[in-house]
């Protein structure tokens, strides 16, 4: 799958998420990368930031927080374009999930592991 066609499936993936859990998304970027860091290569996808449970009073100023979908390693583990649709869909609401402070193991419990 292309890159183009892999972005489209992130932002199909971003229109999904509720109206008012997308409006409390504040401060994040999201973005697409072809490979996962060299030392985590099979790694989906990532959240980098402050997540809005931890984020006080002086939260203010700082860099946007970043969500990044990997599409090489997604690529590798899915069998067809309907296994990309719904890892995209999985990773994309995990990586948002963290965003809100929900951890892993809490996410594994909702099947988004």
């Amino acid at each position: 799958m292309s890159r183009p066609d892999f972005e489209v499936l992130v932002a199909e993936a971003l229109d999904l998420v509720p109206p008012e859990l997308a409006a409390m998304l504040d401060n994040v970027a999201i973005f697409v990368e072809d490979e996962a860091p060299a030392h985590d290569p099979q790694l989906l996808g990532i959240y980098e930031g402050i997540p809005l449970t931890e984020r006080g009073q002086y939260y203010d100023g700082v860099l946007p927080d970043r969500i990044t979908i990997y599409r090489n390693p997604t690529l590798a583990i899915c069998d067809t374009v309907e296994d990309v649709v719904d890892e995209v869909n999985i990773t994309v609401v995990h990586e948002i999930a963290h965003h809100f402070g929900i951890d892993d193991d809490r996410l594994h419990e909702l099947g988004y592991g």
